[in-house]
């Protein structure tokens, strides 16, 4: 069990992002308690960013995420977006614009995505620009009988043994799931033009006999429009990906359901943002 020390507030975690401190190898694991800062004049969201990424981010100044590196990168363009260019152009406070919803899955809120705002600057600066990057910090995860390429990076490829392992754990009827998934592979997001979660190598379809898409079962609806929600990936298993520091898109309102991704830092921030973990999203905040 890992707690999360934050001020006026223990929060505990199962194995959340097994090995984020250690090297960009991700072998080593965390330490029995990781202090989010209680400094009130930092963000939440920046405290998130460095206890999550500990190999990347160490601090926050006037505005800017600190890297290990010596870079700084503005956490706000200063631009008003509406929800189709918050997606495409997102800084790292619209990573935050909704709060992840914990508990088992129910209907997300109208256009609630939380984990589809990725910033390409961040994702980048942790997982690489170009293919051959990527390549350097692949890893082969043995998953149900397939070999899936994914990071190692932030620990992320030893998070997704460690769900295996315990998916392997649930009863028989389960393993159904778990058949012709996939892992890397260097694209876009469909219908867009920003880096698919699956071109960081940091993303799992699970078997796709059981998913569902929301434009697959919505012909014709655009990103603003409302669309009819459905779900057949067990919350057991959403239970299971979220304790290893993945979130799912089955709590998305552009519903992916078959997609699980490495966001610990969103599952942490969800854990610690006041009133934020009921069922259902919290929409609006930049804190």
């Amino acid at each position: 069990m890992i707690h999360w020390a934050v001020p006026g507030l223990m929060v505990a975690l199962a194995c959340l992002c097994t090995g984020c401190r250690g090297s960009r190898g991700g072998a080593a694991g965390l330490p029995a308690a990781v202090e989010i800062s209680d400094d009130q004049s930092i963000p939440l969201f920046a405290r998130v960013l460095e206890a999550a990424y500990p190999d990347f981010v160490c601090g926050y100044a006037d505005g800017a995420l600190l890297f290990t590196d010596g870079e700084r990168m503005p956490c706000d363009d200063g631009k008003e977006k509406d929800f189709r260019q918050r997606l495409d152009d997102t800084d790292i406070e619209d990573m935050f614009r909704d709060v992840y919803p914990l508990g088992v899955p129910e209907e997300p809120a109208f256009l609630s995505d939380p984990g589809r705002y990725r910033s390409e600057a961040f994702m980048m600066k942790m997982y690489g620009h170009l293919p051959e990057e990527m390549w350097r910090h692949l890893v082969r995860v043995d998953w149900f009988g397939q070999e899936l390429l994914f990071t190692s990076v932030n620990g992320a490829a030893d998070s997704l043994r460690a769900v295996a392992a315990e998916l392997q754990a649930l009863p028989r009827r389960y393993a159904r799931y778990f058949k012709d998934s996939s892992s890397f592979f260097w694209r876009e997001v469909r219908g867009a033009r920003r880096r698919s979660a699956h071109g960081y190598g940091i993303a799992i379809d699970i078997c796709t006999a059981y998913a569902d898409y929301w434009r697959n079962n919505n012909p014709g609806a655009g990103e603003t429009d409302a669309v009819a929600y459905r779900n057949r990936i067990p919350s057991r298993i959403v239970e299971v990906f979220e304790k290893h520091g993945f979130v799912s898109g089955t709590k998305w309102y552009h519903y992916d359901t078959m997609h699980f991704e490495f966001r610990p830092d969103l599952l942490l921030y969800a854990r610690v943002y006041p009133g934020a973990a009921a069922p259902g999203g919290v929409s609006g905040n930049k804190h």
